[in-house]
């Protein structure tokens, strides 16, 4: 016989936490005027965080190319220039007398600005020394520069000097790039365009709540909550920009989450509290039987989603811990808002909650309460779960062969760097960058650079660039430039700057034996140690995600074989989100539609971060499925009815909060940055394929198939259940014992 959790019984009841209703709702309108208060100061604290927020972050702090970067900018920093004017001289020669005398001028200006060094042209060097800095079609030439600090510092160093650099000086033309102008051209449009999804995810969010609830007043709650939790962790990323590098793209996290998670949170706790008030609960005791039920099922999901992006924590690269910083603080943030300042409000909206019906002209002899009941029981969705428990088998291979497929593209998944391609094929610097892969020699941006430490002789230095120069993807070799005991040498591989024989190259050179110590840097080198990095860390953030998923599942439910399927359902829901990315972003199909230049490859750590956060979304989803099906198989120990009960009262809601937070993300997903637009796109399909398809069919057939035993639990795991164990509900009537002969 196996033994399967039975419900529990009137001693097993959960602890209430008539306390916590008791603070959040004695005094609703001083907690209301204290969160009041608390947002202005955030808004203050938290204004103009994007100026203090960097453009980069993928590389890792520890490893050797991110050290022989940094040797190389203190000791030869000439050999770092990271701004660079494009000089056109349009149908003249660039050796024509009066263009090198104008390039010659703005060299020579550049050179005197505050906070530049390193500066050098090809009128300078002249064409022997050079010839990289000229165009093959001798119209185009570059003058090379370095801007010192750190990324602001060099930020407001670009814009105090480029209005004076850019556009026409006599017969030339200058367009400014280089890397610094790609990383601040990218932050710029990532303000304006997080500006611009704001706008387009606001007033379609309200419409959306309003269809949802009907009442103005009731939608406008949860959208109010979102903008709390969005202010709140502005001021958060604003002070931990006074101690740690955090990325500018974590913004566009924060307005996703933060919206859509508290949007989730108050769409449950409204949507719980009208069915207790339509059902006879005065506002005090409907409040107080939400957050007993409602409140624990948010507090839970705000767990999983901030475990989920914790994991982020792991990797070194400051790109992806920013996002950790960020999701964490909103989570948190928008989690509690929704359990202290709604409950506060609801208690002094009272039955007004359900005001202003903009629905009322749509149907007739019902009331707006009403209609809140009915969209939480829909019946059409206890048909579909009917119809997917009775074709069980058929569901469950048949979603997940759809799913697998999807996901087949992902296969073949190149690993890339993010580059000026990220930004629009108008932006100056990416046009910059263009004209250097199409018109001039070499592989712009691709070399490689060998840093020599240690005494050696010039012996030494010409017999290890001979060996150097012999390897089988080496196009040329210059250098050595000593000083003192240090020498560095540039190394030209041959292909594209960061493809496979670009990153072979970078392990041949690691490998060679030298008399002095040797670290290589340069693009493929950045992307050879960063894929190590998180190669290295990845185990340990998967880990540190099923283990603390299973253990929050198996809390809230009492069952082993549940959180189970929920770790092994999320992760198969996200299928269709990466087999997308690399169809779409890296091989380009849609790029016209979609308006980005597909790179080729996809940037290493987009992954990591799509994964994290898309999983913790779907395990919010999956909470607020579970936790029904478990209140309802407490109460009446029907394991086919709670699946369809909990899919009745969930289905409706799940679906509306997923389709408003894929508004979100497809707003943000607007963005002119591909990496942005990669984000926000892939986890909008990803968010509506797991609410659409996992929770609405796979999971109930799945559950179906696995029956009673889904609620099995050795005797000691259901002893600690009982003891620290959470459920939503309240205290159930003892409901018959039945009996399992065999599963």
């Amino acid at each position: 016989m196996t033994e399967v959790n039975k419900p529990p019984r009137a001693g097993d009841e959960p602890p209430r936490a008539g306390g916590w209703t008791g603070f959040v709702t004695a005094r609703p309108r001083l907690s209301l005027l204290v969160a009041l208060v608390l947002t202005a100061l955030a808004v203050l604290a938290g204004g103009g965080v994007a100026d203090h927020l960097g453009s980069g972050g993928w590389e890792d702090p520890a490893a050797e190319s991110t050290y022989a970067t940094k040797a190389l900018e203190r000791k030869f920093p000439d050999s770092q220039p990271n701004l660079l004017l494009l000089v056109d001289a349009g149908r003249a020669s660039v050796d024509d007398p009066a263009v090198a005398a104008a390039a010659r001028g703005l060299a020579e200006r550049l050179a005197g600005e505050r906070g530049v060094t390193g500066v050098g042209s090809y009128w300078q060097a002249g064409p022997a020394a050079a010839p990289g800095l000229r165009a093959e079609d001798g119209h185009e030439a570059l003058i090379a520069a370095r801007i010192t600090g750190d990324e602001n510092a060099m930020g407001r160093t670009l814009d105090r000097i480029v209005p004076h650099y850019r556009g026409t000086h006599g017969p030339v033309r200058v367009k400014v790039g280089g890397i610094v102008a790609v990383r601040h051209e990218m932050q710029t449009i990532i303000k304006e365009d997080l500006t611009r999804a704001e706008m387009i995810a606001l007033p379609i969010t309200l419409v959306l709540l309003v269809m949802v609830f009907g009442s103005a007043v009731a939608a406008l709650l949860p959208l109010g909550i979102g903008i709390v939790a969005i202010l709140g962790t502005n001021a958060v990323l604003r002070a931990l920009t006074s101690f740690t590098d955090v990325s500018v793209f974590a913004l566009n996290l924060t307005t996703a989450l933060g919206l859509g998670l508290a949007i989730d949170y108050a769409l449950f706790i409204v949507r719980r509290y009208r069915e207790e008030l339509s059902g006879g609960a005065d506002p005090l005791t409907a409040v107080g039987t939400t957050l007993r039920t409602a409140g624990r099922t948010v507090l839970f999901s705000a767990l999983t989603v901030a475990v989920s992006l914790a994991a982020m924590m792991v990797f070194p690269q400051y790109f992806l811990r920013s996002f950790a910083y960020a999701g964490i603080a909103v989570v948190l943030l928008a989690a509690a808002a929704a359990l202290i300042l709604l409950p506060a409000a609801l208690v002094l909206l009272g039955h007004r909650v359900n005001s202003l019906d903009l629905r009322r002209l749509f149907r007739r002899g019902r009331t707006s309460a009403d209609s809140g009941t009915q969209a939480a029981g829909d019946t059409s969705w206890a048909r579909t779960a009917t119809l997917v428990m009775r074709r069980a088998p058929l569901f469950a291979i048949g979603t997940s062969a759809l799913l697998v497929v999807l996901g087949l593209p992902f296969l073949g998944v190149r690993f890339g760097t993010a580059d000026d391609r990220q930004l629009p094929s108008g932006a100056e610097s990416h046009v910059v960058q263009q004209h250097l892969r199409d018109g001039f020699p070499g592989t712009p941006g691709g070399g490689l650079e060998v840093l020599a430490e240690g005494r050696a002789t010039q012996a030494q230095y010409a017999a290890y660039k001979q060996r150097v120069a012999a390897l089988p993807e080496v196009v040329g070799v210059d250098g050595p430039l000593v000083k003192g005991d240090t020498a560095y040498f540039t190394v030209e591989p041959r292909g594209e700057a960061v493809d496979t024989g670009a990153q072979r190259l970078v392990g041949d050179l690691r490998s060679l034996k030298t008399p002095f110590a040797t670290k290589v840097t340069g693009t493929a080198a950045v992307l050879v140690d960063s894929k190590h990095a998180i190669g290295e860390r990845l185990p340990w953030a998967g880990a540190f995600i099923a283990v603390v998923t299973l253990l929050l599942v198996f809390l809230l439910t009492g069952s082993v074989l549940i959180p189970l399927q929920a770790v092994v359902l999320n992760a198969l829901s996200l299928t269709a989100m990466f087999g997308a990315v690399v169809w779409v972003f890296q091989d380009g199909h849609l790029s016209g539609a979609l308006g980005f230049t597909s790179p080729g490859s996809i940037e290493t750590t987009l992954p990591v971060l799509m994964f994290c956060v898309a999983f913790g979304l779907s395990m919010d989803y999956g909470v607020f499925l579970l936790s029904r099906i478990k209140e309802e198989y407490d109460r009446t120990g029907d394991h086919d009815e709670a699946v369809r009960h909990g899919l009745q009262r969930t289905g409706g809601l799940i679906t509306a909060a997923a389709v408003i937070l894929a508004v979100v993300m497809v707003a943000i997903g607007t963005s002119r940055v591909t990496n942005t637009k990669m984000l926000g796109l892939g986890i909008a399909l990803a968010v509506l394929m797991d609410a659409m398809v996992v929770r609405s069919l796979l999971v109930p057939a799945i559950m179906r198939l696995t029956g009673r035993a889904t609620w099995w639990a050795p005797a000691p795991l259901r002893r600690f259940h009982r003891r620290f164990g959470l459920s939503e509900g309240e205290a159930p009537a003892p409901a018959p014992e039945k009996e399992t002969a065999g599963v």
